[in-house]
Order: C-alpha cells, then sequence, then structure tokens
C-alpha cells in the first residue's frame, strides 16, 4: 500500500521498516541459527536490508550473532512478552488518531 498523502507518508515507510524487522525477527525464532544469506533467501530481501534489521534487533537485545548466525539473546524472552502490551498501546493511540482524522474528513465534506 501507498500512502499518497505526505503527513502520513513517514508512518508508513516506518511501519514497512518494523513489518521487515519483525518478519526476520520471526524467521531467526524458527530457524535459528541463521545467516543473513539463509534469511535473505526466504524473505526474497537484499542482504543490506537483513543486515541491517539484524543490527536493529541486535541493538533492541533481541538477537545476538553466533559463529552459525543469529540467535534469540537471553532477554528476548522478556522482551517479545511485552509485545502484546505495546501493540495494545499502539492500537489505542492509532485508533484515536483515526477518530480525529475521520472527523476532520467528514467536517470536511460537510463544509465543502
Amino acid at each position: 500500500m501507498k500512502i499518497d498523502d505526505e503527513m502520513f507518508r513517514k508512518i508508513e515507510s516506518e511501519l514497512e521498516i518494523l513489518e521487515r524487522h519483525l518478519k526476520i525477527l520471526r524467521i531467526v525464532i524458527e530457524n535459528e541459527p541463521i545467516g543473513i544469506l539463509k534469511i535473505s533467501e526466504e524473505t526474497g530481501l537484499s542482504n543490506h536490508k537483513v543486515r541491517y534489521s539484524l543490527r536493529i534487533l541486535e541493538h533492541f537485545g533481541l538477537i545476538e550473532p553466533s559463529p552459525h548466525g543469529a540467535v534469540l539473546t537471553k532477554r528476548a524472552t522478556e522482551i517479545i512478552a511485552r509485545f502484546d502490551e505495546d501493540l495494545s498501546d499502539i492500537t489505542e493511540r492509532f485508533e484515536r488518531v483515526e477518530k480525529i482524522a475521520r472527523e476532520i474528513v467528514n467536517l470536511f465534506k460537510k463544509s465543502h
């Protein structure tokens, strides 16, 4: 999906990146240890995108490198356990923003 409105493009871009990070995390969970080339092959993503996502996942303490490829950290369990709460918070925020945006659209339709 491509959003034309410039005001929403940044959000769309960030969601695409987050989606990629999460897909790669899922592949690591399912196949650990796993290397960049295998992840790239499984996802169809370029090596540099996979490498970037792995670096971000490592930065946030979810994965770490091993001689055989990326593996989950000991902290990954507690971090992933918070995903539900984080997603709920984000969903609530999105719903508030969506409500305001729809009110604006309806207001605009009525006045024009």
